[in-house]
């Protein structure tokens, strides 16, 4: 069905987001931090992003307005998982370029209903 790349410093959030992801078939890629996320974008390109907001480095913020603003990487969909759950940090969210907001704890049917709009 494709690949993601998880950007997620919790390891247990990166192993339910890893989890569900599996669960749909699509192979998972890892990064923990911002500046990782970005070092694996120069090669081979996924079919889909997983980003949290709060990570060492680079916000998620940051990262999905970077994405967004390269043509290699801005047709990319993005999807935010975030504890950060106010209207205005969906809305932060929206306008660095994600194309879905998910707060956590992650709903697992919400996840994977998001997901197949993103890249089915």
């Amino acid at each position: 069905m494709g690949t993601a790349l998880v950007v997620e410093d919790s390891l247990t959030e990166r192993e339910i987001i890893t989890q569900y992801l599996k669960q749909a078939g699509i192979t998972v890629a890892i990064a923990t931090s911002g500046e990782e996320a970005l070092e694996k974008l120069l090669g081979d390109l996924p079919d889909l992003i997983v980003l949290d907001v709060v990570l060492p480095g680079l916000s998620g913020f940051e990262i999905c307005r970077e994405l967004k603003a390269e043509a290699r990487t801005s047709k990319i969909p993005v999807i935010i998982c975030s504890t950060k759950n106010t209207d205005m940090d969906k809305f932060w969210g929206k306008r660095q370029g994600a194309d879905a907001y998910i707060p956590k704890p992650i709903d697992q049917d919400i996840f994977l209903r998001t997901i197949k709009q993103l890249i089915l």
